[in-house]
């Protein structure tokens, strides 16, 4: 009996043992991992060079929020405060005259301020989803396949970058004349179909993929749009909903240009427009209407926020 006690408390001793050395080992590298932290979070700026980066970075902010406030502060000003000169930046008497004015007008307009925001929403709404569909559609075969013609494909896109919309404006409009598509919503929903940008950013999004996870979709019988839907696109949801971001907020300023003339078909800008040109005495009224235009992209903006960041800051998944 007394042997079986000795040899229990050498056990007790050696597992007691043991476990010391793992909790020093853990300690180590909890410390060691710490002190990698620390030391990659250092800056060989001094103090001075931190000091007067944050204050550059709070100069540039204010630069960049004054035409904000500007904006803003004009929308509550009253009629004898937007000619002043010089302007200035911040209301004196704030009123809300600009927008009843704006209410009233739409009031008595023949075609109703519902009809002008229908429009819009439609243009808008329709044209992202479509290039977002159809630019992963195209971006998914020319990031996981290849085929003839792949490269060539590649550097059309990568070139069409550089034309500007108003170098395609006559080409867009030939086209849309040809397939007798001018005075309706299609006359603008369908170059914003074809917009490079979405395939050439839902492309390098792709490609960072890893091909395994398509291989195993395969395998398990998922047809190509199965590979895109289930695997690919949950993958790069912050690459396309970044990608609808920039598709609403290039055509929620769209006014149809030259391709609307009826004016139940005009959306919301061609309206901001024609008060524009209605003379000085709808200046307040313009103010409003363009800070009402500035609030529904920030929203949609801050609401996705956290998307567009994780967008712009990732390369992407590695394999």
């Amino acid at each position: 009996m007394k042997k079986e006690k000795v040899k229990l408390t050498k056990n007790q001793k050696k597992i007691r043992r043991i476990a010391r050395q793992a909790a020093r080992k853990e300690k180590k590298l909890h410390h060691s991992a710490f002190s990698r932290l620390i030391t990659k979070g250092r800056s060989n700026r001094s103090i001075a060079g931190s000091v007067a980066l944050l204050l550059f970075l709070f100069v540039l902010s204010l630069l960049m929020l004054f035409p904000v406030v500007f904006m803003v502060s004009n929308a509550f000003k009253p009629i004898n405060e937007l000619f002043i000169f010089p302007p200035r930046l911040f209301v004196i008497q704030p009123t809300l005259d600009n927008f009843y004015d704006l209410i009233e007008l739409l009031a008595d307009s023949l075609v109703p301020f519902s009809r002008y925001l229908f429009n819009t929403l439609l243009i808008v709404l329709t044209g992202s989803v479509g290039h977002i569909l159809l630019s992963c559609m195209a971006a998914f075969p020319l990031a996981k396949f290849r085929f003839p013609g792949c490269k060539t494909i590649n550097s059309i896109v990568l070139m069409s970058l550089m034309f500007s919309t108003a170098v395609t404006a006559v080409p867009n409009y030939v086209m849309m004349s040809y397939f007798h598509l001018v005075d309706t919503y299609w006359a603008v929903i369908l170059p914003a179909f074809s917009m490079s940008l979405g395939l050439f950013l839902m492309k390098n999004f792709m490609e960072q993929v890893p091909t395994a996870l398509i291989d195993a979709a395969s395998i398990d019988g998922a047809s190509y749009f199965g590979m895109l839907w289930r695997v690919v696109m949950p993958a790069v949801k912050p690459a396309w909903i970044t990608l609808f971001i920039v598709s609403f907020q290039s055509l929620w300023g769209a006014t149809g240009g030259n391709f609307i003339y009826t004016e139940n078909l005009k959306p919301l800008p061609a309206m901001l427009n024609q008060l524009t040109g209605s003379g000085v005495a709808r200046t307040g009224v313009v103010a409003a209407t363009s800070l009402l235009m500035f609030i529904v992209p920030v929203v949609l903006f801050m609401i996705s926020q956290s998307n567009v960041l994780e967008t712009m800051a990732t390369s992407g998944i590695k394999e």
